[in-house]
């Protein structure tokens, strides 16, 4: 650390029990490492270091718990250190002559007496304090904010690593099924295939089979005709009986021979008359 104008200045010598005076000193920071840890002197009650060119004092001054008196009148000091909050026993201090914070020079006030030194140590430490707890609230409410944000992360994790496995479950079940489409195509073409052979079977003796009901429809048929003729030629042959009975017997005068004999001659008169008109269609054609 450096000094000025006080090389050969042992602080050691400086250091009376419980009190150390720091005094013109030309001091520009406080001398640390010449008092090995300087905040480690916890046993220290008043403490001395005016008129000298500090522009801060050690962040952890606050270690001098047992300090009750605290000379900083002729310095640079524009801030004092948060852990300044722990100083609980401090009951005198003098910050006259710094170019201190407008808010922090308010508050500590003037020392020129007694009793606004102890005013000035009372009013601020509580100042002190208000600024560390109000930084220590910042500090939680980050904390607070960093672990919002860290479970924030966490569950943006858990939610996509649940997306992750949703869509693996989602894709392993489309797998699955269309394996199983596949396998059920596979299993309905081979049945297909084996049923095949057999349709083609069937098919090659369908026109044997198929080949052989024309001839009983055929045999029916010429049957029919037959029986048909028969008929026909039995009427006919009964006709002729009829005819002849009524024409080269005594029974021409009954009354069924007259209608059959009427019917004869109007059938031949109209075999003639189509006969007639027959010659004359084929000579009129002719001409």
């Amino acid at each position: 650390m450096s000094r000025g104008g006080g090389k050969g200045l042992s602080l050691k010598d400086k250091l009376d029990g419980n009190e150390l005076d720091l005094s013109l000193c030309d001091l520009n920071e406080v001398p640390v490492r010449e008092l090995s840890d300087f905040c480690s002197l916890l046993h220290l009650v008043k403490l001395d270091l005016s008129k000298n060119r500090l522009q801060q004092l050690p962040v952890d001054f606050g270690r001098l718990i047992n300090l009750q008196h605290l000379d900083l009148l002729n310095n640079r000091l524009v801030t004092l250190p948060v852990s300044f909050a722990q100083l609980k026993n401090l009951k005198w201090l003098d910050l006259k002559d710094n170019p201190l914070d407008p808010v922090l020079a308010k508050v500590a006030g003037d020392c020129l007496d007694e009793k606004q030194c102890k005013q000035a140590a009372a009013k601020v430490l509580q100042h002190m304090k208000a600024i560390q707890s109000e930084q220590d609230r910042q500090r939680q409410r980050k904390l607070q904010a960093e672990r919002e944000m860290e479970k924030k992360r966490e569950a943006e994790q858990r939610a996509k690593e649940a997306q992750e496995r949703e869509l693996r479950k989602r894709e392993k079940a489309e797998e699955k099924e269309r394996r199983r489409r596949e396998y059920d195509a596979q299993k309905a073409s081979k049945q297909e295939m084996e049923k095949k052979p057999k349709k083609e079977t069937v098919q090659t003796r369908k026109p044997a089979s198929s080949s052989r009901p024309p001839q009983p429809a055929r045999h029916k048929h010429s049957s029919w005709s037959r029986s048909v003729l028969r008929v026909l030629l039995f009427l006919l042959f009964c006709v002729l009986c009829t005819l002849a009975a009524c024409k080269l017997t005594e029974l021409h005068r009954q009354p069924l021979c007259i209608s059959v004999n009427t019917l004869y001659e109007d059938v031949l008169a109209a075999l003639q008359n189509h006969k007639t008109l027959q010659n004359m269609l084929q000579h009129n054609s002719q001409q």
